[in-house]
């Protein structure tokens, strides 16, 4: 077994580098992970480009990384539902099943959680983005034969997205906006169309997307890179029962609050900015919209698993490109390039 593993580790912004680390010895109780595909993920490129995401603020090296599949290769003592050479999608939570928030069902918001590749907690948990890597036997989610460690990999941002859909409540019959168009949007727009949504409109500022957007089953993109007025216009007419703001951006949210119909829903899924933001209350409390947030996601990621294994939801169909694990670095700046990329996937 080898004891070195190749990490795309981040020391500062704009800084991340292919290092060698040294494996520790398996801790009992632990499974290691061979790398067999990683989505690259907005977070990861918040990380990259500032070495912080929203409040959480890298403060020593971390290896990126939260979309991951790979193979198990190495159990030590007892691990319960995993053996030696199974195919798995790595859950990237360690939730700890004790706390208010675990007990009531709600394992996104534990009080004691550690998430691969974030820097939510010090000493940060590192990520998947290495050739090996350990995981507790309870994030290893076996995958069939015929699922590709590639779309494997996608199972993480589809759970992100079937949450934010029920954060929204019943959406059958409805009509969605989606501010932004980036891998979670669209994912969400398949989770929303998948509940029974009956049309989405999607607003980014960007046309590339946009086109992308139009040609995944969007029923309208809207770009405001000159301006809301088509926007407005079309909410003027027949204001949206929900909105998802996927973009993470302040200008996004105030754009939902005031697209959505009075006693609409607003979900906010985006990572917004650290630090206060300005939110038009006045209109969340005239019109009386719902604003909900949703933060990752509890059991939809064995949700989304299944639907991934059983076609449901093609997560591939956002793949773009894909580069080998060694290069993480370019396929960042890749993923980063809107006019070029819509999802890029690391492979070993």
């Amino acid at each position: 077994m080898t004891s070195m593993a190749l990490a795309a580790t981040l020391y500062g912004p704009e800084d991340l580098r292919m290092v060698e680390r040294p494996l520790d010895p398996l801790a009992s109780g632990m499974v290691r992970i061979r790398f067999g595909a990683g989505g690259i993920c907005g977070s990861d490129m918040h990380y990259y480009r500032h070495a912080r995401t929203g409040d959480f603020v890298v403060t020593s090296p971390l290896v990126l990384g939260h979309e991951i599949a790979g193979e198990v290769v190495e159990i030590a003592g007892a691990a319960q539902g995993v053996k030696v050479g199974d195919r798995v999608a790595l859950n990237p939570s360690r939730w700890c099943g004790h706390c208010k928030p675990c007990r009531e069902g709600r394992p996104n918001l534990c009080e004691n959680i550690f998430f691969m590749g974030s820097a939510s907690k010090t000493p940060h948990m590192q990520g998947g983005f290495a050739s090996y890597f350990d995981a507790i036997p309870a994030q290893c989610v076996k995958i069939p034969d015929h699922v590709t460690y590639q779309a494997a990999a996608l199972a993480e941002p589809l759970a992100v997205c079937l949450h934010a859909v029920a954060r929204a409540g019943d959406v059958t019959g409805k009509r969605a906006v989606l501010f932004g168009a980036g891998p979670i949007g669209l994912l969400t727009m398949l989770a929303a169309q998948r509940a029974g949504i009956a049309e989405t409109t999607v607003v980014d500022i960007a046309a590339a997307p946009l086109a992308f957007a139009k040609r995944l089953g969007a029923n309208n993109v809207v770009d405001i890179s000159g301006g809301e007025e088509a926007l407005k216009a079309e909410a003027a007419a027949k204001p949206f029962d929900v909105a998802f703001e996927v973009s993470g951006t302040a200008a996004g949210l105030a754009s939902a609050i005031g697209t959505v119909r009075r006693g609409g829903v607003v979900v906010q899924v985006g990572n917004l900015p650290g630090g206060q933001i300005p939110v038009p209350a006045n209109a969340v409390m005239a019109k009386e919209i719902d604003l909900r947030g949703s933060f990752r996601f509890g059991n939809e990621f064995f949700t989304a698993v299944e639907l991934i294994a059983d076609g449901s939801v093609d997560v591939l169909s956002l793949v773009t490109a894909q580069r080998p694990l060694s290069v993480a670095p370019d396929a960042v700046r890749l993923a980063l390039d809107r006019s070029q990329s819509v999802k890029v996937v690391l492979t070993a």
